[in-house]
């Protein structure tokens, strides 16, 4: 088997080959480029199973970086970012990016993430000549209301938008972080666990309608799922 391709988009050197080692260690193929414009000729030219893109790039910003590889790949990308700021993993992930890596970072974590999703787009991969079946929900984005096997769901606001964001990919992991960023993006300081304090409520609101089927998966470790085959 041949190895999977990353492409390392990432301008600080000793980031750069302390990852690149990392991963060649773990058996990845790594190519190394420091702009986003090589980035973009490097997929187009040679390709890659997956990208890590930094977001402060000498030429070109890591999210101008995503938008140009997303209109012809639809390869996985991992932003890898020294800011703070809430709002860029916001736009990282609405704009097409996978997950969000905040530095410093341990490049254990980096390699199981990188796995993790590599595992789950190989996974949709070898589905997609099956019929996709649709999910019992159906979301009414002008009420605000999600009904559930054609049962309208009471729930909060919060409740709400994390369900919205699972039904909108179902079979897609989605860390607390990335839940938070979707759904509490308004609340100072939010808690990892007050995720799975939702979660909970959700879980048990739908197990009233049916309780034979657990409609939202745990991935331990990773985050949340809303399953897929129905």
């Amino acid at each position: 088997m041949q190895p999977r391709r990353i492409l390392l988009v990432e301008d600080e050197r000793p980031i750069a080959e302390n990852i690149v080692y990392a991963l060649k260690a773990e058996h990845f193929a790594v190519k190394w480029v420091s702009k986003g414009g090589d980035a973009v000729r490097a997929l187009q030219e040679e390709g890659a199973d997956f990208i890590i893109l930094d977001i402060n790039l000498p030429d070109m910003s890591g999210f101008d970086v995503c938008r140009e590889i997303r209109k012809h790949s639809d390869k996985p990308i991992l932003f890898l970012s020294a800011r703070q700021d809430e709002i860029d993993r916001v736009v990282g992930l609405e704009i097409g990016g996978d997950d969000y890596l905040m530095k410093p970072f341990s490049l254990r974590e980096l390699v199981a993430r990188i796995r993790v999703i590599l595992k789950r787009s190989e996974n949709k991969s070898a589905e997609a000549p099956k019929s996709k079946s649709k999910t019992p929900f159906e979301i009414d984005e002008k009420r605000n209301r999600i009904s559930y096997f054609g049962e309208k769901l009471e729930l909060s606001r919060y409740e709400y938008f994390i369900l919205c964001t699972l039904v909108g990919r179902p079979g897609w992991v989605f860390s607390r972080d990335q839940l938070i960023d979707h759904s509490m993006g308004q609340v100072s300081a939010p808690f990892d666990r007050t995720i799975d304090a939702h979660i909970k409520g959700i879980r048990a609101k739908l197990r009233k309608i049916n309780p034979d089927i657990d409609a939202i998966e745990t991935q331990r470790g990773f985050g949340y799922a809303l399953k897929e085959n129905w």
